[in-house]
């Protein structure tokens, strides 16, 4: 890398014919691009330029490498150009693993001022749950609540989650609604399946308190929790979000409206930390978007 390096300096050089004007150009010391350059000729083991006080001119060996170099600094300067407009306008198939609600409520939005900033992105969205091995199938990212199980995986946490609890008036009408956390343990409460369903941590003006609860119905989808509560079959834990158009239109209650549940962390995982830039410009979006989620 030093190597393409030298040949660049080298190749201003010439082009201005003067060291003290390519330094200025280049906004180095004239002595370190002089020592650059002469560290240059003594790795190729041949003298590229003849220096005078007058005038600077190359040598045959000099002007056989700055025609071959030129051409390769050239390349790599339109390279680097042709990344930096892909970086700023990426393009291609972008496969994304998300969780339906999630991705219903939080993300559908976002993914269309997402697409229309980048039309040169189509999309390939896989609405799931399930645990997706990101080396053997064709995904790019991953969109998953809760903290990862794996380590081998790079996380990137996109947002956190504010909970409460919730339930519809049909419920609280037949069976009274809670006053204290400690009442919940006579009532129907739909459980997600967690590494610990049967427990809810509730925390409320610096207090925080685990609650054994209890309820006939453990399920994986936060959507049919929801739909469950609506139905008057319990009181189900919801992000705040995914609640909020149920909660104005009186489909559902807050139960307990001082206590928060626990709040859930969002993670965007990828197999590595070196993104295409279709990747990396949808995580950074993302991660922008939802910081008050």
């Amino acid at each position: 890398m030093e190597l393409l390096n030298d040949m660049a300096l080298f190749v201003e050089v010439v082009k201005v014919r003067s060291f003290r004007r390519a330094a200025e150009a280049l906004g180095m010391p004239n002595s370190t691009l002089s020592r650059r350059i002469s560290g240059l000729e003594k790795a190729i083991g041949l003298r590229l330029l003849h220096r005078t006080t007058r005038k600077l001119e190359l040598t045959e060996a000099g002007q056989l490498y700055f025609d071959r170099c030129k051409r390769i600094v050239e390349e790599a300067r339109l390279a680097h150009e042709q990344l930096g407009e892909m970086l700023a306008q990426p393009s291609g198939l972008l496969r994304v693993s998300m969780p339906v609600d999630f991705a219903n409520v939080y993300l559908a939005p976002l993914i269309a001022e997402f697409a229309g900033n980048y039309p040169g992105i189509s999309f390939d969205f896989d609405l799931t749950p399930r645990q997706v091995d990101l080396v053997s199938e064709p995904v790019d990212v991953v969109i998953r609540m809760g903290e990862p199980a794996t380590s081998n995986l790079i996380a990137r946490k996109l947002t956190t989650l504010r909970r409460g609890l919730y339930a519809s008036p049909g419920y609280l009408q037949r069976f009274g609604t809670p006053r204290q956390p400690s009442d919940l343990v006579k009532h129907e409460c739909l459980r997600l399946r967690t590494p610990r369903p049967d427990n809810w941590i509730l925390s409320t003006a610096g207090e925080t308190i685990e609650v054994e609860i209890a309820g006939r119905f453990q399920l994986n989808s936060v959507g049919m929790l929801r739909r469950l509560a609506m139905l008057d079959q319990g009181i189900a834990v919801l992000a705040e979000g995914i609640a909020a158009e149920d909660l104005a239109s009186g489909a559902l209650c807050r139960v307990l409206p001082k206590w928060q549940s626990s709040s859930i962390a969002v993670y965007a995982l990828t197999e590595t930390r070196l993104l295409p830039a279709k990747t990396q410009r949808f995580i950074e979006f993302l991660r922008e978007r939802l910081v008050d989620a």
